[in-house]
């Protein structure tokens, strides 16, 4: 099965996964996938514009070898904010569409804490899209990893 999850940033969605994914199924997550072509001590979410580059060429070749395989594993796939071509593709391949939300008060939060003061617009962003777009089933509310 492919579960497409979606979100805004600092929303839960890796912990979500994270909760559910077993070790033999794939999942396709930006941060991890630059994490690992990083140098040592890479900061884990404010990646150079080159990695990012060659993290998202990554990050496409893994879909598209990971649907051929959804069958026999289940795939999971962060994408914060598909566009409605790639929602489309996803509702092509039988995908389940998941939001994972807490809210825009504690997303906010996490933001300011934790992330770079740029990802504020990204979070603003998707709130503002989600809301007049409303994209998969939500998640429903989850523990949080401590932050």
């Amino acid at each position: 099965m492919l579960y497409v999850i979606c979100g805004p940033p600092a929303g839960g969605k890796s912990s979500w996964i994270a909760a559910r994914a077993k070790a033999t199924d794939i999942v396709i997550d930006l941060d991890r996938i630059a994490l690992a072509l990083a140098g040592p001590d890479a900061p884990s979410w404010q990646h150079d514009p080159t990695l990012l580059k060659v993290a998202h060429r990554a990050r496409f070749a893994a879909i598209d070898e990971a649907v051929k395989h959804r069958h026999a594993v289940d795939v999971y796939l962060i994408h914060t904010m598909p566009s409605p071509k790639a929602l489309a593709r996803y509702r092509r391949w039988d995908a389940e569409i998941v939001t994972v939300d807490p809210g825009k008060d504690i997303v906010m939060q996490r933001v300011r804490d934790m992330r770079d003061p740029g990802m504020t617009a990204v979070a603003t962003r998707w709130y503002r899209q989600h809301a007049s777009r409303g994209i998969g089933r939500p998640a429903g509310r989850q523990a949080s990893r401590a932050w």
